[in-house]
């Protein structure tokens, strides 16, 4: 291998050291070439990406950066673009090679800084800069965070959103990647596909009581399959209040309310009768209606038949979309504590119904418990996530579905050597 002016550099460092009879001093500030000043890198890595003024990447191609000094290696790349977004990466367990294993985003400038160090453990660097082109297709995946900002109880999701189908696997770990859920504090939680243009995102347990929670994406730009790529999209802030967990216990006749763990009162209530039993699992308050008209046409009841009704109903508490309510009923006053007699719905007295519904919000959370109905479902009909164990929810990840227990894969600012 020929000289260089670097080596040149360290060679005359230590024969003036030795002419001086130093015992102590090095070329670095204390003798270790980790500490001495990095060199140039260019000479030492090949990139392919452009060079010339004018030239772009072609976001489609990976970023692939090699040591081409057999005596040198690399030790870390980062890539980011100017919007902070990082390009995840992985290095060959000899150094010798890394490749983005993320795509690029369209119409975007990259900032990389590569480092190396030669056969002395000499540290050197090498910072790279370069565009990339703009998207040939004009198709946009945009997404829509929900639920509206404000404030929510602890059991309230994240929802994502899309205004097109996202089928191929592949293309659901690029779009899940991208959407980010932070929490103050933080907190362990995942993804879940819904079905082809919705997912919703929640912890393993409840978010803590007075946390902020922040969702945005990163796909502006990301190509996601030949014809589709990533639109802007607004982010969103929710804040979350205490921790209100109301238990209905179908055989006791009891609705308890509890506050941050603390019993705050029990109401006497009846449930779902024979035939039209209330939903067990855990249900999430979707809304909160002063006066709702209920029909028993509205659940499949004939009208005119012996179950038929038609009836104002104040203070009513929505857990479902298909029209379970925890609501006034004062026609039932004499059955509850003692006997289910509804249609479904959890009936109190109309002052408790307005006690209750002064002291919920949505996303706070209604349980119902030993009740013959069954499991409240998942999706379709508000907000079971809850009663998927945790296990099953992580299943329904693109990114996380079939990994350890754990947090979610977040992008390393340092990458370090990995077998490839």
């Amino acid at each position: 291998m020929s000289e260089t002016p670097r080596t040149s550099a360290v060679i005359g460092c230590t024969l003036l050291l030795v002419a001086l009879g130093a015992s102590t001093a090095g070329c670095g500030s204390d003798g270790n070439p980790l500490s001495a000043e990095p060199y140039d890198a260019a000479d030492q890595i090949a990139f392919n990406g452009p060079t010339g003024d004018g030239q772009k990447a072609d976001p489609d191609k990976p970023l692939e950066i090699t040591a081409e000094d057999s005596d040198g290696r690399i030790t870390d790349v980062t890539a980011r673009d100017a919007t902070g977004r990082h390009v995840a990466g992985e290095l060959s367990a000899d150094g010798t090679r890394w490749h983005s294993t993320s795509p690029l985003a369209a119409n975007a400038r990259y900032t990389v800084r590569v480092s190396t160090e030669d056969e002395d453990g000499a540290p050197g660097r090498k910072v790279l800069t370069f565009d990339t082109s703009r998207p040939t297709s004009k198709k946009h995946l945009t997404v829509k965070f929900g639920p509206k900002a404000g404030k929510y109880g602890v059991g309230q999701p994240i929802t994502a959103e899309l205004n097109r189908p996202v089928k191929d696997k592949n293309q659901r770990a690029i779009v899940e990647r991208a959407l980010k859920v932070d929490s103050v504090p933080a907190v362990d939680g995942a993804w879940h596909w819904v079905d082809d243009k919705e997912l919703h995102y929640r912890p393993k347990e409840y978010w803590p009581a007075g946390a902020t929670v922040r969702a945005r994406s990163n796909l502006h730009g990301i190509k996601i399959s030949d014809r589709l790529w990533g639109g802007r999209v607004k982010p969103l802030k929710v804040t979350i209040g205490d921790q209100v967990i109301a238990v209905t216990d179908a055989a006791s006749h009891q609705l308890t309310l509890y506050r941050n763990g603390e019993e705050v009162r029990s109401i006497p209530v009846t449930t779902g009768k024979p035939g039209f039993e209330t939903r067990n699992g855990v249900k999430v308050v979707l809304a909160k209606e002063y006066f709702v008209r209920m029909r028993g046409t509205s659940i499949g009841i004939a009208e005119g038949s012996a179950d038929s009704y038609d009836l104002p109903v104040y203070y009513a508490t929505r857990v479902t979309w298909s029209g379970e309510y925890v609501h006034a009923a004062p026609w039932s006053v004499g059955s509850q504590g003692y006997a289910n007699v509804s249609h479904g719905c959890t009936g109190m007295s109309t002052a408790n119904a307005e006690w209750f519904f002064d002291n919920v919000r949505e996303g706070d959370i209604v349980k119902v418990i030993n009740s013959y109905g069954n499991t409240m479902e998942p999706f379709g009909n508000g907000f079971g996530d809850w009663n998927l164990d945790w296990k099953k929810w992580r299943g329904g990840s693109a990114l996380v579905a079939g990994t350890p227990d754990g947090p979610g894969p977040e992008e390393a600012a340092r990458l370090r050597p990995r077998a490839v």
